[in-house]
């Protein structure tokens, strides 16, 4: 059993597809037991929230527009590669169904001038619920007997919308009730990406990007062999390539690794998607569609590379860093509670978190569209202490990056801070705040803005990381 996940870019436009279609043959021809998993096509999601929040002020026009645009840009794909005339007409009658109820939830947004949480993700999901039926046409114009799903079947979540969390063991029954039996009778799958619903069957998105962590669900949920996450690069590498263009793919990586790197900044994986494959021990495999001979970056739970050193550097850019300063609290039970009680009530999400070892400040790194809630919420928490000076202030540092040096087993080998920081010292780039986690994969620090990219690089010189080995193992396909 194995799960294909194909990005948006992969199912960009017909050639995109077509690439799609010849790995998943390839694929199936290797293991019948073989599901899809699709984004939505390239775009085409942003596409969907602009309309919906035209529609909240009022825009008629906007999400109109929306509609039949959507609707030429999936009908070209299919008017140049669903060759039969009867498949032809039924796809784009559904697509026109589909596309006229998103048009029918824009109107009543319009009408209550309100965009709630739960309605975005019926529209956010639409994406999806377009590609799916449309890459399943593709396949079958190729002779595959493929059907499309939509995981709002398969994935049951909580009701945080906009962010659910799948429930998983209502998941696993309700994923191979629904698709054992097809890949019984030799139908391929086609799964929706990104979409859940609730218990009660509310529709429900896992984030943005989560087509991978629907993926991986799959995966868990099918105990399949493997799964592979399709996109536009060879793999995991070891620096963003626009900033570091000697940056190299990552031949293998640990579970841990991979989940550091994603959580911060690596945009080729979902920061959730690794957590549901850990306790299978299911292979994760980063490819490429547009170079499918490319072994690409496999992701296990012991990777043979995990030597203590320095694998990759990543980065978040527009944080913010709140400080809560004082020497009043000093010794005093509870600051750091109050703290982050006071960001949680504001739904804050803390990056990272750095103490002096005083006790006299408490930093912590939020997106920066969080500092106009979270700073009001902590003056109020502290106003008794602010106003007895116990807390000296509540500031906010802007426009700065986390910077995270990523390798499983940093820890216990002298010298890697040293090498890191004495890369930063010679090019007089200032660190602002550190952090260390007790998983020895990760070293983070703040810097400004201005410097993070020289940061990235120096740091990926330090460590010679364009030396890495190029490939490893046998290639994907």
């Amino acid at each position: 059993m194995q799960v294909l996940k194909f990005g948006g870019t992969s199912v960009g436009n017909a050639q995109a597809f077509v690439q799609v279609a010849e790995i998943v043959q390839a694929a199936r021809q290797q293991d019948a037991d073989t599901v899809v998993v699709t984004s939505a096509m390239s775009g085409v999601t942003n596409q969907l929230f602009a309309a919906a929040r035209a529609a909240a002020t009022g825009d008629h026009d906007a999400y109109l527009r929306a509609r039949d645009e959507l609707l030429a840009k999936h009908q070209m794909v299919a008017g140049q590669l669903v060759t039969d005339g009867t498949e032809r007409a039924a796809l784009g009658r559904l697509l026109e169904e589909r596309l006229q109820g998103f048009e029918r939830l824009c109107r009543s947004i319009a009408i209550l001038g309100e965009l709630t949480a739960r309605g975005l993700d019926v529209v956010a999901g639409m994406g999806e619920r377009l590609a799916a039926p449309l890459l399943a046409a593709v396949l079958r114009a190729r002779g595959l007997p493929a059907e499309a799903v939509d995981a709002a079947d398969l994935i049951v979540t909580d009701n945080n919308f906009g962010a659910a969390e799948p429930l998983m063991e209502a998941s696993r029954d309700k994923s191979r009730n629904k698709l054992l039996p097809l890949l019984a009778r030799g139908i391929l799958p086609v799964c929706t990406g990104y979409v859940g619903a609730t218990v009660e069957g509310i529709p429900t998105t896992l984030g943005r990007g989560a087509s991978d962590y629907s993926a991986t669900i799959l995966g868990a949920c099918l105990d399949a062999r493997e799964v592979q996450i399709w996109t536009d690069v060879d793999g995991i590498l070891t620096a963003d390539p626009r900033v570091v263009p000697q940056a190299r793919t990552l031949p293998e990586l640990s579970y841990g690794e991979t989940a550091e790197l994603a959580y911060f900044g690596a945009k080729v994986l979902h920061p959730n998607a690794v957590h549901p494959v850990i306790d299978k021990g299911i292979s994760l495999r980063i490819l490429n569609t547009f170079n499918p001979k490319h072994p690409g970056t496999r992701v296990v739970k012991d990777a043979h590379l995990t030597d203590g050193t320095v694998k990759a550097i990543s980065a978040i850019k527009g944080l913010c860093m709140i400080a809560v300063e004082g020497r009043g609290m000093m010794g005093v039970p509870g600051i750091a509670a109050r703290t982050f009680a006071a960001a949680a009530r504001q739904k804050a999400n803390v990056l990272m978190i750095s103490q002096a070892s005083s006790e006299q400040s408490i930093c912590f790194v939020i997106p920066q569209g969080d500092r106009a809630k979270v700073v009001p919420a902590l003056e109020a928490e502290f106003h008794a202490e602010l106003t007895r000076r116990l807390v000296d202030q509540v500031s906010a540092m802007e426009n700065i990056v986390i910077v995270a040096v990523v390798g499983y087993g940093m820890r216990g080998i002298p010298g890697i801070a040293a090498k890191v920081f004495g890369a930063l010292g010679e090019a007089a780039i200032n660190v602002i705040a550190v952090a260390q986690g007790s998983s020895e994969a990760n070293i983070s620090l703040v810097v400004a803005q201005g410097d993070a990219d020289e940061a990235v690089r120096q740091i990926h010189t330090a460590f010679q990381l364009d030396k890495l080995p190029v490939t490893a193992g046998a290639p994907a396909r």
